[in-house]
């Protein structure tokens, strides 16, 4: 890789660009962060902000969501179409973590953005027929705003890093918080809560909460303290009592942030985060998307991840 290739490009591909990937970072011809992952019809497709930061500054920007594609973790697409923040008409700006999920044909992409009308972050959700697109704003309105958790935490940025996930039985329920991590049962729409907003208290949570489940266990991973590392927690029931369980990895380099996607994929289980490794400007706010394998113990514990410059290997 040529240190050229490192500046951030300022759109989303214009046209389907597909590469090899060769290690950590997948990408090195743009900076990605707050990866998530959809594993569907044989694909691992993979949601991520862009970090737009021109070098040497040192801040968050980001206006929109890339998407990427594979089939076999070693190709892939990453595709023309992209979401912005200011695609929902209530939102001003700063597209920052979301993730995607399927129900009934439907595709629901949950996101965190600034509102426009109510001060601080709120998520929103949009719906395609496609996991690459378009979406379109599923309500015309946020699902939660920051006035809606005020009983927990006064700060403007803790309702972020939605993540979502359909238990066995059908319920749909969406986690997220920053300090404070929240859930909430989602009607069959998914556009909609059904039910009351309910803490969850995990020690040492700071964001970033992701929800997966194997076999008879759940479990909820999240960022952890600043600068971050990932902890997780396990439980026999969405809604707990969980477990804390400790530490799943370590800091991501020169990244103050940590942020994951678990998933299972043809019969592996991957690691899916974000550093700041891309030379000569990566950093905390120009950050990069990596995948590392996953994996458990007999006693259904997570086995520590250890984060790799090689990336997968087959």
């Amino acid at each position: 890789m040529c240190w050229f290739a490192a500046v951030a490009l300022p759109v989303a591909a214009q046209t389907d660009t597909t590469f090899v990937a060769k290690g950590n970072p997948v990408v090195s011809y743009k900076y990605l962060g707050d990866p998530a992952a959809l594993v569907h019809n044989g694909t691992l497709y993979i949601y991520a902000g862009h970090d737009e930061c021109p070098p040497p500054q040192q801040y968050y920007l980001m206006n929109e969501w890339c998407i990427l594609s594979t089939k076999d973790m070693k190709t892939f697409t990453e595709h023309s179409y992209k979401m912005q923040a200011k695609s929902f008409e209530w939102a001003k700006g700063e597209a920052w973590a979301s993730q995607v999920i399927e129900r009934n044909g439907k595709f629901y992409w949950y996101v965190t953005v600034e509102h426009k009308d109510i001060p601080g972050k709120s998520i929103g959700v949009a719906v395609a027929d496609s996991p690459v697109g378009p979406f379109k704003d599923a309500r015309g309105s946020a699902l939660i705003t920051n006035d809606m958790t005020t009983e927990y935490t006064k700060i403007a940025w803790d309702d972020i890093d939605p993540t979502v996930f359909i238990d066995d039985d059908g319920q749909a329920y969406l986690i997220w918080g920053n300090t404070q991590c929240y859930y909430a049962k989602l009607k069959e729409n998914m556009t909609e809560l059904d039910g009351p907003i309910v803490p969850i208290n995990l020690p040492r949570y700071t964001e970033a909460p992701w929800i997966h489940k194997r076999g008879d266990w759940y479990y909820l991973s999240y960022a952890s303290e600043f600068p971050e590392k990932i902890c997780y927690a396990m439980s026999k029931s969405i809604t707990g009592p969980w477990e804390y369980k400790g530490v799943l990895n370590e800091l991501a380099g020169n990244s103050n942030t940590n942020h994951q996607a678990i998933v299972e994929f043809k019969g592996d289980w991957y690691f899916i985060y974000h550093n700041g490794a891309i030379n000569p400007h990566g950093c905390g706010f120009r950050r990069s998307l990596c995948m590392d394998r996953l994996y458990y113990n007999p006693d259904g514990t997570m086995k520590r991840v250890i984060m790799t410059t090689e990336g997968v290997q087959e």
